[in-house]
């Protein structure tokens, strides 16, 4: 039951103070369960991400229940899915109910614009650490390097392409890599 009040407790503040969704939120995950409580190995924290990315619902909700699964079962996944939930359904509530008003406050608008520098931040942080800790053979850096590039290019030539798509055609790269690893490996034994 100790672990189940951790992961609410924990999983709450996230949800609290994290601006900017589950992308901003990844560092954070990383920093409370790889690095401090030491829950999870970080390869496997990115399969997580990569679990929660390419399943449908939000990527913070996604994340919380995986990591709550992983280390307290279904009971640790429901407390952290609602525990994170709680902080942004609360605000978004009380925000509903004076919204006009609240969009007028010249503070608020300060604040946000504020917080959206730091959402940046987050995600760009979070995608560094997951670049240098995914990216360690010459072929991760090689691949890393082409979907970058793809992303930028397709940015600026304004070319939309959906993130389906996307997910499926590096899922699909992969089963290939790993195919083409494994034939390797074989010929490699005879």
């Amino acid at each position: 039951m100790e672990k189940i009040g951790v992961l609410f407790l924990t999983f709450f503040k996230i949800g609290a103070f994290t601006f900017g969704g589950g992308y901003a939120m990844i560092a954070l995950l990383k920093n409370e369960f790889v690095v401090r409580k030491r829950w999870m190995k970080e390869d496997m924290f990115f399969d997580m991400v990569a679990i929660a990315e390419s399943t449908p619902g939000p990527v913070a909700i996604n994340s919380a229940t995986y990591i709550g699964y992983h280390v307290a079962g279904f009971r640790g996944a429901l407390a952290s899915t609602v525990a994170v939930c709680i902080p942004s359904f609360a605000i978004i509530f009380l925000i509903s109910l004076y919204f006009e008003k609240f969009l007028k406050l010249t503070y608020v608008s300060y604040a946000l614009e504020g917080i959206q520098a730091c959402v940046i931040y987050l995600i760009g942080s979070a995608g560094v650490q997951m670049v240098r800790t995914v990216c360690g053979s010459l072929r991760d850096k090689t691949v890393a390097a082409i979907v970058f590039s793809s992303m930028i290019v397709f940015s600026l030539l304004s070319f939309h392409v959906s993130a389906v798509l996307y997910i499926v055609i590096c899922g699909l790269a992969g089963v290939v890599a790993y195919l083409y690893k494994k034939m390797r490996d074989g010929r490699d034994r005879r």
